[in-house]
């Protein structure tokens, strides 16, 4: 079993300029210029004059400029419940370790919740639950029943691997929803993770890979943090 709760994510694939290409974008939007003169201008190699106007057209609810980025990321270490809430994001493409293709030999990895993680007594109950549904699993596999009916009796707990792959807009949407402190304690350090990975590479992005409070200004939760203050008070 991973004994270290924290998702695993990479950053496996991005366009080289990125930057560029939201500028040309939103350039070509306001320009009587062909695509590729903006592309190749000396305005597209000043990072200050590039910034400001995205800042300014993203601002302004134009978004369509920042859907040409598709990144994808490599991601491991993170529970079926994480992933099943991940999957309902619509603009994205998945590729999931299939428990219909793949046996689990032996002890199945799986996540422990924080909160069970700091109750011994009850951690250990657990651990000898998850040890209890591995001996039924191997059961069923062993007396000829396929690993996609076996794999009914495998919790939301158990680890798995996903490859996503989404445009920036998307990316952005999901870092303000999902950072929020209201948001599942899995999910929101697998996001947090998506974007410090962006961010190491592309760091004029830390601005807009944050939660919703911070892009709105207030918070539009039933249940606030206090990290900003309600929209009401």
């Amino acid at each position: 079993m991973e004994e270290n709760n924290k998702p695993v994510v990479h950053l496996i694939s991005r366009p080289e300029n990125m930057l560029k290409t939201i500028y040309t974008a939103a350039r070509t939007c306001y320009s009587a210029d062909m695509p590729i003169n903006i592309y190749n201008s000396d305005s597209a190699n000043d990072e200050e004059k590039m910034l400001k106007l995205i800042d300014r057209v993203v601002g302004s609810g134009h978004y369509s400029v920042i859907e040409h980025i598709q990144v994808t990321f490599a991601i491991s270490n993170v529970s079926r419940a994480c992933t099943h809430q991940f999957v309902r994001h619509r603009h994205m493409s998945f590729s999931q370790k299939s428990q219909r293709y793949v046996k689990e030999k032996g002890q199945f990895d799986y996540l422990i919740p924080p909160t069970i993680e700091r109750e011994p007594e009850l951690k250990q109950k657990f651990i000898n639950f998850m040890g209890e549904i591995s001996d039924k699993y191997q059961e069923f596999v062993e007396a000829g029943i396929p690993a996609e009916d076996a794999r009914a009796v495998l919790p939301n707990a158990c680890a798995t691997s996903i490859v996503a792959s989404l445009n920036l807009r998307e990316l952005i949407h999901i870092a303000n929803l999902r950072l929020c402190s209201r948001a599942q304690y899995e999910i929101r350090m697998m996001v947090k993770a998506m974007c410090d990975e962006l961010i190491k590479v592309e760091p004029w992005l830390k601005n807009y890979l944050v939660p919703k409070c911070e892009k709105l200004g207030f918070c539009d939760e039933d249940k606030s943090c206090g990290r900003k203050p309600r929209l009401n008070e």
